[in-house]
């Protein structure tokens, strides 16, 4: 109790606890403030977008519900102490991939949409794929840092690594989730690479990863059309791009300002899943290109602030858990405002913090809690 209540201070009261330097406190607030105001910014948008059903209210307090167990997820991670998650990680490992491979039995995993990704669990839907962002970034974080002197070896520095990697990345894909599967691989690479893999492993990998991904979409009619309504949604905004056209059309009917909160055209029936993957086309739309720049722009400060928050890493561990834990979320904002301003095919990644679905919250939130226990720790052992 007396740890949680100086984590409390660390983070609230400097006057309290003179060993943490200004700096490190910056950091820690910049992290929370950019959490406390995506997912509010989130709570409210999806008070709008989830209009168009029937249970709105329920899905507004659900993700009320999810917002303050994702707080109680970063207040976890963030004082736990990182030597007792090293202890555990290849239990978490494990406990991860079992997970992925009981949602593809037809018995435990729920299909939607014609992807089986959810377990249902006591009316709710947990999704494997998301708890194992976290799982993978402490699992490559802890075996790179061990064998950081072995990462020239084709065995432990190539072959180990890529199989850990591989191995959640086939099995989302067989669930069938292209997208998040793309994101684990360019996390897991960008990891390898930080960490110092050799490039002569690296890169030919990456270009076969990148060839195979390529073949694997193209013998799939369903990702293949969401690729060629991708490159002319015009043509096919009736069908394959509808999703996407209207998206597009969000933004440009929001113009400078938005038309208001709550005014909005697009989430009554009009943009399939309004409330998840394209809220953000719904955040155009009501609230303008003024509102959607500046979430932008938050994204890109916490994309700074945690390239800020490396140069306090005494260790290679600590270095890529703040880096891997950075690069899922930014990647993920990336991935999913380019989705729906047609910059990327559709996919169906979710914005961090803003989206509706717990699954996802509560996972973004503990990285964020993640960073901070780093900072902590290197403060603490400076």
């Amino acid at each position: 109790m007396n740890s949680f209540k100086n984590s409390w201070f660390i983070l609230w009261k400097p006057s309290t606890v003179s060993a943490v330097p200004n700096h490190s406190l910056f950091q820690i607030r910049g992290f929370l403030f950019f959490y406390f105001l995506l997912s509010s910014l989130g709570l409210v948008i999806l008070s709008s977008a989830s209009q168009a059903f029937s249970t709105a209210n329920s899905l507004f307090l659900k993700q009320l519900f999810w917002f303050f167990l994702s707080f109680f997820a970063l207040l976890t991670a963030a004082n736990i102490p990182l030597e007792w998650i090293r202890r555990y990680t290849s239990i978490g490992y494990l406990a991860g991939t079992s997970l992925l491979i009981l949602v593809l039995i037809p018995a435990i995993g729920n299909e939607i949409n014609g992807s089986r990704r959810w377990i249902g669990i006591g009316g709710f839907n947990i999704q494997p794929s998301e708890g194992m962002k976290l799982i993978i970034v402490l699992f490559l974080s802890q075996y790179l840092s061990i064998h950081q002197r072995r990462l020239h070896c084709f065995k432990k520095g190539y072959f180990m690594p890529f199989m850990w990697l591989g191995i959640p990345c086939g099995l989302i894909l067989l669930e069938p989730d292209f997208g998040t599967a793309f994101l684990f691989g360019i996390v897991g690479v960008s990891l390898f690479f930080l960490a110092g893999m050799h490039l002569r492993y690296l890169v030919p990998t990456v270009l076969i990863g990148l060839v195979a991904f390529s073949i694997a979409v193209y013998h799939n009619p369903e990702r293949l059309s969401r690729v060629s309504s991708f490159l002319n949604p015009e043509a096919y905004k009736q069908d394959q791009a509808y999703q996407l056209w209207q998206g597009m059309l969000a933004f440009g009917v929001g113009g400078w300002d938005g038309v208001g909160l709550g005014n909005g055209r697009q989430q009554n029936g009009f943009l399939p899943e309004a409330h998840t993957d394209f809220v953000f086309s719904v955040l155009g739309e009501e609230l303008g290109f003024i509102a959607t720049i500046s979430v932008v722009l938050v994204f890109f400060g916490f994309g700074l602030l945690g390239i800020q928050s490396l140069k306090r890493c005494h260790q290679l561990y600590h270095f890529l858990l703040i880096s891997g834990s950075s690069l899922f979320l930014l990647f993920q904002a990336l991935i999913n405002i380019g989705v729906v301003t047609g910059c990327l095919p559709t996919k169906g990644i979710s914005l961090p913090f803003i989206s509706y679905g717990g699954s996802n919250l509560i996972v973004m939130a503990a990285l964020v809690g993640l960073i901070i226990n780093v900072l902590k720790t290197e403060q603490n052992n400076s």
